[in-house]
């Protein structure tokens, strides 16, 4: 397949050429196109050498083109050609200034207008200072270019060119070569099917102040829905309190306790084909909800606490054909458990990640964890993002069920 690889002004530009260089040995065609500032830091020839093709570094030819001063309408509209010509275009390193433009909608330059008039898959990996790539603008910015369904490898977490350490570093080639053949393989493969997704906590209130709830930031499960989305779906994010925005594309519905939670799921049940149970939902709430404020002069030694509906076994029970994935968020026996809830709860998938080790987990950017069916484990994901790991289930749930309509 042909593959337009973008090459915006950065440190990690030398990168590209292994990029190129590994897309290439994997049979995909590469035309590469660069930014006035990508040239500071890698002369095109390197790319022009190693591709066998020109190498595009702007919007009309330098001498003006034919005879008056005019382009020529090939170069005119060379980035529309190009365009059309491309099954993907992936941007490595993807700056802040270019995440910024993108965005916004800017064209002002070869790479940024053919965004424009690309139509296919775009798949970014930003490479940046750690500030930058934490400052709000820039996290914003690619909050906007996922729910338009942009693809974004997030950068590794290491000592970068700037003398600092932290998320910035372009993530590794191997990394973005499969983000870019997912993009390929699974483009629309959930076109006109619904995905019921749950996110985040639930609170149970003890009195008009306090509640019961626990870590859960909400991230895996918008990320879950931000992929669902990418690959064609309708989407509905039944979602707990969080202090994150969900996806915009998504149809929201809040909730705040464990049986809003289940009326919310039951009562969109009947139109999804696959329910993903990511949220994090209280097992416990107090069995007395105080109407005033317990004072604590007055407050008592223990708390009665009863259990909370299982929303997934009930699913389980309920599902018929649809496709039921669940969450397992253990501190040991993490394969046990995991086996142990797909056969309970009647899963086809689920989900088991270890939580409480720092950097990963429950309030984290990133995870790791076992994919177990009933074949058993079938995946052990490494720690990564989470957009990352919220493919991977995409991709085994499509392994097991790509012709269910």
């Amino acid at each position: 397949m042909r593959i337009i690889v973008g090459v915006s002004g950065g440190i990690a530009a030398y990168k590209a050429a292994e990029l190129v260089r590994a897309l290439q040995d994997r049979a995909h065609t590469v035309q590469v196109v660069m930014t006035a500032r990508a040239q500071e830091f890698v002369r095109p020839l390197t790319f022009a050498a190693l591709t066998g093709r020109k190498v595009i570094t702007e919007m009309f030819p330098p001498s003006g083109g034919e005879a008056g001063g005019q382009p020529a309408l090939d170069s005119a509209i060379e980035h529309i050609s190009v365009a059309q010509q491309a099954e993907a275009l992936v941007v490595a390193p993807a700056s802040a200034g270019l995440l910024a433009k993108l965005a916004a909608g800017i064209a002002d330059d070869f790479l940024t207008t053919l965004h424009l008039a690309f139509a296919g898959p775009v798949i970014l990996a930003p490479a940046m200072n750690v500030n930058m790539w934490r400052h709000r603008a820039t996290q914003a910015n690619l909050e906007t270019l996922v729910r338009r369904g942009v693809r974004v490898v997030n950068p590794g977490d290491g000592y970068l060119a700037c003398g600092m350490t932290g998320p910035g570093r372009m993530a590794d080639i191997e990394v973005i070569v499969e983000a870019v053949e997912r993009a390929l393989m699974n483009n629309c493969e959930l076109e006109g099917r619904t995905v019921l997704i749950t996110a985040g906590p639930t609170r149970e209130p003890l009195d008009p102040v306090r509640y019961l709830s626990n870590r859960s930031s909400g991230r895996m499960g918008f990320a879950l829905a931000e992929e669902a989305l990418a690959r064609g779906a309708r989407v509905v994010l039944v979602c707990g309190p969080t202090a994150i925005e969900p996806p915009a594309a998504a149809q929201v519905v809040r909730v705040e306790t464990a049986e809003e939670m289940r009326q919310a799921v039951l009562q969109h049940l009947d139109q999804a084909e696959v329910i993903i149970k990511a949220a994090a939902v209280a097992d416990f709430r107090p069995a007395r909800r105080e109407p005033r404020k317990i004072k604590k002069s007055a407050a008592a030694a223990a708390v009665e606490l009863e259990p909370t509906p299982d929303i997934l076994a009930e699913i389980g029970r309920l599902k018929g054909s649809r496709f039921l994935v669940g969450f397992a968020a253990e501190t040991d026996n993490l394969r046990q458990e995991a086996l142990r809830k797909l056969r309970s709860k009647n899963c086809d998938l689920v989900v088991a990640n270890l939580v409480g080790q720092p950097g990963s987990g429950f309030d984290a950017e990133e995870n790791e964890a076992l994919l177990v069916t009933s074949a058993g484990v079938v995946a052990e994901l490494p720690r990564g993002s989470k957009r990352e790991l919220a493919a991977r289930v995409f991709d085994q749930i499509h392994a097991m069920q790509p012709v269910r309509r």
